[in-house]
């Protein structure tokens, strides 16, 4: 019997408490709430608020990736640009380096002080025509413009130029 009583005393427990911790188990009364409608003025201002939330979004992220576009496409240019003037410049310093060890050898070859003149001279002759070329060719590399896009209007403009 004690077994019984038992378990009839924890069905009235658990009856007449809400949450487990002896707090008496009430409901909530159930209140009919007005339904109210929404203007149609106040729906028709939400929903082109709305639209024009979208639209705006759009349009930022159409410039943020024609900008994000026109950077790779500067950078990739400018990098290309760099690359190709250092080398030339380490074609000009090989070329350079070889004709002095050309002429370091035909100096070790002369017999008299006038060859030796005769030889520097023409030396020193080819070398500032060899720069004077080199230094146009470097020029011509520096001076080449990359063409980039205005960012605020899209316009083509040659305004950067690769060093």
């Amino acid at each position: 019997m004690t077994e019984a009583t038992t378990a009839t005393t924890q069905a009235k427990i658990a009856k007449n408490t809400g949450s487990g911790f002896g707090l008496p188990n009430y409901e909530l009364p159930k209140i009919d709430q007005p339904k109210m409608e929404v203007p149609a003025a106040f729906r028709e201002l939400a929903d082109k608020g709305v639209a024009q939330a979208r639209d705006t979004y759009e349009k930022a992220k159409a410039v943020t990736e024609k900008a994000t576009n026109q950077l790779k496409d500067t950078y990739t240019t400018a990098a290309k640009g760099a690359t190709d003037y250092n080398l030339k410049v380490i074609e000009i310093a090989r070329t350079n380096t070889n004709t002095a060890f050309d002429n370091a050898y035909a100096l070790l070859g002369v017999k008299s002080p006038s060859e030796f003149i005769e030889l520097s001279t023409r030396h020193a002759h080819k070398q500032i025509e060899a720069m004077t070329a080199q230094t146009k060719e470097l020029t011509e590399l520096v001076a080449t413009e990359i063409t980039v896009k205005d960012w605020r209007h899209g316009d083509s403009k040659a305004s950067n130029k690769v060093a």
